[in-house]
């Protein structure tokens, strides 16, 4: 958006083709090479939420081994309260960031119930799983009913990342000819604040 609030070049619909062509493309390197950022500006925050959900995603399956004994579940646990904080400070930057572009929205504009940064995450989510279900269609010691099954889940997920692509594209058109607004939905996550969580300041 420009200073007048009418759409720029800053943001606009190849911005999503950008951003899910990342997502996808970083899920596949990370697996191969040590994460580390190679982008800026908005396709930076992109990558570090993204990364937030990459590093999610493994937390979440060491926390489902019952081999490794308390300890390692535990820490597991305490990995993902960390990384999810930063995620949702990474969607909230998101969205900050196309907030500033845009001076205001005309008196009345509906307010959009989910912003854009929360369907960035959505789309990085999406990556993941296409990424993995694919992993597992390959997979040569599964059984052969549950490689097409995998097949058939892949199809849906890409199937839903297309749409989703869609839909964040059609919201920011909208956003830039002022149809639709959208809010910072600051999380205030009060559990991992000391001072706010009464099982940790009493």
């Amino acid at each position: 958006m420009d200073a007048t609030g009418q759409a720029g070049g800053d943001i606009d619909g190849a911005i999503v083709s950008a951003l899910t062509v990342l997502q996808q493309r970083k899920t596949a390197e990370w697996h191969e090479v040590q994460i580390s950022p190679t982008e800026s500006g908005f396709l930076g925050l992109v990558e570090e939420e993204h990364h937030c959900n990459f590093e999610l995603w493994h937390e979440e399956d060491k926390a489902r081994r019952e081999d490794k004994g308390f300890e390692f579940v535990y820490r597991a646990k305490r990995s993902i309260d960390r990384w999810n904080q930063r995620r949702n400070d990474c969607i909230e930057r998101i969205d900050k960031w196309m907030a500033d572009r845009i001076r205001s929205f005309p008196e009345g504009t509906p307010m959009h119930s989910e912003t854009p940064g929360m369907i960035v995450d959505r789309l990085s989510v999406l990556a993941l799983k296409e990424y993995h279900m694919a992993e597992e269609a390959r997979r040569a010691d599964a059984p052969a009913e549950q490689r097409a099954q995998c097949r058939a889940k892949l199809d849906v997920i890409r199937r839903q990342r297309t749409d989703l692509a869609a839909a964040l594209a059609e919201l920011l058109s909208a956003i830039a000819q002022g149809r639709r607004g959208f809010r910072v939905y600051y999380q205030f996550k009060m559990y991992n604040d000391p001072s706010l969580n009464p099982e940790l300041y009493r």
